[in-house]
């Protein structure tokens, strides 16, 4: 079979690398891809906004079966387009994108169809807004409505912070703003493969998002994770597909788009049980960097039965391992990250214990250099949490770059701030 991964992030890379090691792909291709991906896929360089000349080359290379990493092109509805002219699509429809695409979309939805998550309101102007933060009071959470690339959620601990964001985001063209009551708990990621009816979950994993060590700084795409989550266990898992997942594949099935590809569903695990944060239409960054190390099975026979509506019976086998990743971010990232600087140290070793995911990156003059705000993905795999976090961390401490910031606490929630002191060494403070 032949597979064509559309992005060129981390999240792309992992992809890439675990479908070069399944039994059912011939070949892999990623447009436009990242210079380290090279060595598991073939690079093309093309534009998937130049639809037609996209087309084309899929049709020319008789590619069986296109996996949509980023959600833009899925927003944008490049999946509709490359389904029209035959080919499977790892990746759901532009309707069933607005799941994530728009918030107060994916709110209503919640509430039509008793999802549980947090009271909200979707607000359509700044004086409404300011008067809906004074009768909730604060820590509360704001929104942007649209596709923020990870950074559009922020949690307000004062009034005079609320107003001044919520000011920002009206300022920054957005038509509305959600705003939620503050969730207290522990977040995780529950992904799943979805055939449009069938659901087949995924381990959990937890994804750190603030910038600095003990969750302090502003949000990002993602600053590291780790799989699976000790929390949990059978139970909660099969409460959570049987509660929320299930129940938002159906609804989707049942306003007339169907969802198909990986459902990643965003939960805060509070005192009265999991309540959904958000729902994202593809696999998360970065945590499709320690689920795919830990997947057994023929990613390619799973994508493939996806795209094509047969996971019905079908099981996924894990690793018994866990996988820990630490994000390598440009030094002023996530506002103006510093690109072109030079990379030194091992970012091409993939083994038994660790690897590294390009995610910023491109190759010049013979050498990489930093190309974005979050560069590389570095993961240790080990028989407990810690030892995994040990292979990361030691395999961080090969790689640098000026300015290079990372988290040392990623983990942390999960076996204490003590690893914290242990990691810290050329971490951002």
């Amino acid at each position: 079979m032949k597979v064509c991964i559309i992005g060129n992030g981390g999240r792309e890379h992992a992809l890439a690398w675990k479908l070069h090691h399944s039994p059912s792909v011939t070949d892999v291709y990623v447009v436009p891809g990242n210079a380290g991906m090279r060595t598991v896929a073939t690079i093309v360089k093309l534009d998937w906004t130049e639809r037609r000349t996209l087309l084309a080359w899929l049709l020319e290379q008789e590619i069986d079966l296109v996996v949509i990493g980023p959600e833009l092109p899925l927003v944008e509805g490049l999946s509709d387009a490359i389904r029209s002219v035959g080919i499977p699509v790892f990746g759901p429809s532009q309707q069933a994108s607005r799941l994530e695409g728009s918030k107060s979309f994916a709110k209503e939805l919640m509430r039509r169809y008793k999802v549980p998550t947090a009271e909200y309101v979707v607000c359509q102007d700044v004086d409404t807004g300011k008067r809906i933060i004074h009768q909730w009071g604060v820590p509360i959470v704001l929104k942007k409505d649209g596709l923020s690339g990870g950074k559009g959620v922020t949690i307000c601990e004062t009034f005079t912070e609320a107003e001044q964001v919520l000011e920002e985001i009206f300022s920054s063209s957005e038509q509305c703003v959600v705003i939620e009551e503050y969730m207290q708990g522990k977040e995780l990621s529950f992904l799943s493969f979805v055939d449009g009816t069938h659901v087949l979950p995924m381990l959990g994993a937890r994804d750190h998002k603030r910038l600095l060590d003990r969750d302090a700084g502003p949000n990002t795409g993602g600053m590291g994770a780790y799989a699976p989550v000790p929390e949990l266990n059978d139970t909660l898992e099969q409460d959570i597909v049987e509660t929320i997942v299930k129940p938002i594949v159906k609804a989707m099935a049942k306003e007339g788009h169907p969802y198909v590809g990986c459902l990643y569903t965003g939960l805060m695990l509070t005192d009265k049980g999991p309540k959904v944060v958000e729902f994202n239409a593809r696999f998360g960054d970065p945590e499709t960097q320690v689920l795919l190390p830990l997947l057994h099975s023929d990613l390619g026979l799973i994508m493939y039965a996806t795209a094509t509506g047969r996971l019905e019976g079908m099981a996924l086998e894990w690793s018994p391992q866990y996988a820990s990743c630490v994000i390598l971010a440009s030094e002023g990232y996530p506002y103006q990250p510093l690109i072109g600087r030079n990379i030194t140290g091992d970012i091409y070793t993939m083994d038994s214990v660790s690897m590294v995911f390009h995610s910023g990156t491109s190759y010049k003059e013979e050498r990489f250099v930093t190309q974005g705000g979050r560069v590389l993905g570095v993961v240790g795999l080990g028989d407990t949490l810690e030892e995994s976090l040990d292979n990361t961390y030691a395999r961080v401490r090969t790689i640098g770059f000026e300015g290079q910031q990372y988290r040392a606490d990623i983990g942390a929630s999960s076996i204490g701030f003590c690893i914290h002191a242990k990691y810290r060494k050329n971490s951002i403070d």
